[in-house]
């Protein structure tokens, strides 16, 4: 069903979207909701299918399959991004006002986390949210933030209080209809396309107290759950970008010649495509892995956190050999390779920096200097 969803609904209007840098998230994400797709592991009474997360991994592979990576990100954001810690840990009122609308495709979700001065370090954000008898004022600006321009509510991360910085932060259900939220501009990027990214400030907004998801105070700690889901979600999804990128290289390369024979048959070439492969599967057999230790409720934090980090890695090498193979039409816009090449360079960056994905690795390791 999501395939027959992807052929009909999505890539062949994939091209017109990317020119145009918007794809219809509302029409998308209705259709994918209708069918189920945008809640698998989420709780039945609002809209779920009530299945473990290994389901929810099968369908980020699948969604591979759209030919860009801008659209399948819009979607991980609503199932895996915006919504795991309101499922998890938000009251009744709250999820059947934002989380099963956002299940059913009738809402739209972002997330608001990173900040011009804060990205991959989430402890150090500014927007404020104080509290005025029994609502939240807010105030600061995000960055970065998908789906943003056409969201209908935004879980927000914000400091509720003046305490320590892992401490003080809460998440919120924010409308995105409210006064004064203003969506500064959509974001021009030299990847994911399709999908709309926008820069947004919070003027004096209004929230009431009760939009708070669980305990005021665990925001960080909620955040970091969340993260976990993400960066699973994504490395699901661009193993199969990664596997229909080698098989269009393949099949391009026995068809091309240089040297009055095909570009595949240079050892140089078929060996480096073999390699490749090698390595996508492992880095499946690591997330299968990562994922059956979260169903079983362990602790996967440091094997997600290898798994983003080698897929970011191995994503930019794929890209990076794969583009070489198709010679000058792989520096074109006219194929699927170079999407990939500029799309995939997210993955090294958003939900947590290489860089921060080595520090937690080091962490769980017991190999970080001590302060």
């Amino acid at each position: 069903m999501v395939l027959e969803i992807i052929d009909q609904e999505i890539n062949p209007y994939v091209d017109q979207w990317e020119a145009e840098g918007l794809f219809p998230a509302h029409r998308i994400f209705k259709i994918l909701g209708s069918a189920g797709f945008l809640g698998v592991n989420r709780p039945v009474e609002y809209g779920g299918l009530g299945l473990d997360y290994s389901y929810s991994v099968a369908v980020a592979e699948e969604l591979g399959n759209i030919r860009c990576g801008g659209i399948p990100m819009a979607i991980g954001v609503q199932t895996d991004m915006a919504t795991p810690a309101l499922s998890r840990f938000g009251s009744d009122e709250l999820k059947t006002e934002f989380l099963l609308p956002t299940i059913m495709g009738d809402k739209v979700a972002c997330l608001g986390v990173s900040e011009v001065g804060a990205g991959s370090d989430v402890s150090s954000i500014l927007t404020k949210a104080v509290k005025k008898g029994d609502e939240y004022v807010i105030n600061g600006g995000k960055m970065w933030t998908t789906n943003g321009t056409q969201a209908d509510w935004m879980c927000l991360l914000a400091n509720t209080s003046e305490g320590p910085p892992h401490r003080n932060k809460s998440l919120i259900c924010l409308p995105m209809n409210l006064p004064g939220v203003h969506i500064a501009r959509k974001i021009d990027k030299i990847g994911m396309r399709s999908s709309d990214t926008a820069e947004i400030f919070f003027d004096d907004v209004r929230v009431p107290c009760k939009n708070v998801i669980g305990q005021e105070g665990m925001g960080f700690t909620y955040q970091m759950l969340q993260f976990q889901e993400e960066r699973l979600w994504a490395v699901a999804n661009i193993l199969t970008m990664m596997d229909n990128i080698i098989q269009e290289t393949i099949d391009y390369t026995r068809q091309r010649k240089i040297f009055k024979m095909p570009v595949l048959y240079h050892q140089s070439v078929h060996f480096k495509l073999a390699e490749l492969q090698t390595e996508v599967e492992l880095l499946r057999s690591l997330l299968y892995n990562a994922t059956a230790l979260y169903i079983k409720g362990n602790d996967m934090t440091k094997l997600a956190s290898m798994a983003k980090l080698k897929a970011g890695r191995l994503a930019r090498e794929l890209g990076d050999s794969c583009l070489q193979f198709w010679g000058g039409m792989g520096f074109t816009s006219d194929v699927l390779v170079s999407r990939f090449y500029r799309d995939s360079r997210l993955l090294s960056i958003g939900g947590g920096a290489d860089e921060v994905m080595l520090g937690i690795i080091c962490k769980y390791m017991d190999m970080l200097p001590k302060k």
